[in-house]
């Protein structure tokens, strides 16, 4: 496992939950973040704010740049990957963690939301990846991790327009990790095994905190993911436990919300049909 001192990370969607976490992380272990979101200010419904996470990190002793970007806007991705460079010099992994999620039929689904999940899932991920892809190819290394799902048909009914848009981003991850395979740059897709303590798991009423883990555990595996050697793992979806269990982990109780309970491994219920 290689050190990430020096390196060079950008988290989108990390001005809380896993996005926050992850940042943390990659930052505990020497790595520069770019905390890169739309919020600036912490609300209720939204504690937290790209400034509140870069002043966790920096608490941390590490280096921080937030940048506020709305990921649906080319222009502000590219404008964020120039930032970066400019004050770090290199991007050395991106995590395509930012999300929207709408859970519901296809005659429940108006245009407008639609596009919402197509554009902060698929595309900014595709475009947040197009932009960072030149600097990785020039320094000669990189990777890209995309928060998404492996591809399982289970998961699509009752909840279309979302599925599209996540399996998406997994159809990006096999698609870019072939294309960019001998620019030593590795891309791999990761998904939770069980529902994760988030602010979307919250709003959304999924569950309770018995049914949850951590986000600690999709910490760990990023940063085994960031620390390989980068031929090694490529083109993959990766569940979270069974990628840990991979490595050699074999203890998983304390990445429980819960102490002493077993989240239950995330299932997709049959839809009702469409009226």
């Amino acid at each position: 496992m290689k050190p990430l001192s020096g390196f060079v990370a950008i988290i989108t969607g990390a001005s809380r939950g896993i996005g926050r976490a992850i940042a943390l992380g990659l930052a505990r272990e020497g790595c520069g973040v770019v905390i890169a979101a739309k919020s600036i200010q912490s609300t209720d419904k939204l504690p937290g704010s790209i400034h509140t996470v870069a002043a966790e990190v920096e608490a941390l002793g590490g280096k921080a740049l937030a940048i506020q970007v709305d990921l649906r806007d080319e222009t502000q991705i590219q404008a964020m990957t120039t930032q970066t460079l400019e004050r770090f010099g290199r991007i050395d992994l991106l995590v395509n963690n930012a999300g929207a999620a709408y859970w519901q039929g296809i005659l429940d689904t108006p245009a407008k939301r639609f596009d919402l999940v197509m554009g902060v899932n698929a595309r900014a991920a595709f475009l947040c990846s197009q932009a960072v892809l030149p600097s990785m190819i020039k320094q000669g290394r990189g990777q890209i991790i995309n928060m998404s799902p492996p591809l399982d048909l289970e998961f699509v009914p009752g909840r279309i327009a979302y599925a599209i848009s996540k399996l998406g981003m997994t159809l990006l991850t096999h698609g870019l990790a072939e294309e960019v395979r001998g620019h030593n740059i590795a891309v791999n897709s990761l998904w939770p095994a069980t529902l994760i303590e988030s602010q979307a798991s919250i709003n959304m009423g999924l569950g309770t905190r018995e049914q949850w883990r951590k986000p600690d555990i999709l910490v760990d595996c990023v940063l085994r993911l960031a620390q390989q050697e980068l031929a090694t793992i490529t083109g993959q979806t990766l569940i979270d436990e069974d990628f840990l269990r991979s490595q050699g982990v074999t203890e998983f109780n304390a990445y429980a919300c819960v102490p002493g309970t077993i989240p239950p491994r995330l299932t997709w219920p049959r839809a009702p049909k469409a009226n």
